[in-house]
């Protein structure tokens, strides 16, 4: 593909630069919907295919963007499809701040360097090419307003910018509540931009650990020691516990 479009993994993320903080929105959860970005992204691009609740590679060619290439060269490395839901909790360590970088080096952000408590330094990212957010931004204005069936770039982008929480970023308050609701309504529209805004809102409320419980369960009820239980799901990924106040541990491997 060529690199004069701009990606969804990019564009989600400028959609959640605040541009007066230059901080990102959700930043937790936005870190799930950049791996089900790279997903939808690779689906537009004909080298991924949704198959059930799994992810299939049909076509393993580079698409030319490494970020991407990356992520494909990883799910063929699986062998077999593998569930949404614990390849967009798996560790991505690094993977808003490579966009960051890739967009500051495209010009569309610039990095400011700063200090938190007058000690730990941080850096903040500022868009500069605020066209371009706009026009991001005008796009689901105006599927939320018509109501017109977006195109598929464009239900994709609003489905995961509804599931990691960009909603309430987007349209805040009371008077955003009814476009906070047609943005979720739009996740209808694109069935591989569905899929993975499900996955990730799975992922941040525990669904994925769901196997894992039960297996937990069998086997205490046979008395088999916690050591004894199985560590990966039906499509090979190693699975890791939640941790006790709630958040889903990371699953899944590069």
């Amino acid at each position: 593909m060529g690199r004069s479009r701009r990606t969804i993994p990019e564009e989600l993320l400028l959609l959640a630069l605040d541009p007066t903080t230059g901080t990102t929105a959700q930043p937790q959860s936005l870190d799930l919907g950049l791996a089900g970005a790279q997903l939808v992204e690779l689906a537009l691009a004909g080298r991924i295919a949704p198959d059930g609740d799994r992810i299939a590679v049909v076509m393993a060619r580079p698409t030319g963007d490494p970020t991407l290439d990356s992520a494909l060269e990883l799910l063929r490395r699986r062998g077999s499809p593998v569930r949404a839901v614990h390849w967009i909790g798996g560790p991505r360590l690094g993977l808003r701040q490579t966009y960051l970088t890739h967009l500051e080096r495209c010009g569309m952000v610039h990095a400011v360097a700063g200090q938190m408590c007058g000690v730990l330094p941080t850096t903040r990212y500022q868009a500069t090419e605020t066209a371009i957010s706009r026009e991001i931004r005008a796009r689901l204005d105006n599927a939320i307003r018509t109501g017109v069936p977006p195109d598929p770039r464009t239900a994709a982008l609003a489905a995961l910018a509804h599931a990691v929480g960009l909603g309430k970023h987007l349209y805040p308050g009371n008077e955003g509540r009814s476009s906070r609701s047609r943005l979720r309504d739009l996740i209808r529209h694109d069935p591989m931009g569905g899929l993975v805004a499900h996955a990730v809102m799975d992922v941040q409320n525990g669904v994925a650990a769901q196997p894992r419980r039960q297996q937990a369960a069998a086997a205490g009820a046979v008395g088999q020691p916690a050591v004894a239980r199985a560590t990966a799901d039906p499509a090979g990924a190693p699975v890791q516990s939640r941790h006790s106040h709630g958040r889903m541990a990371r699953v899944g491997a590069r």
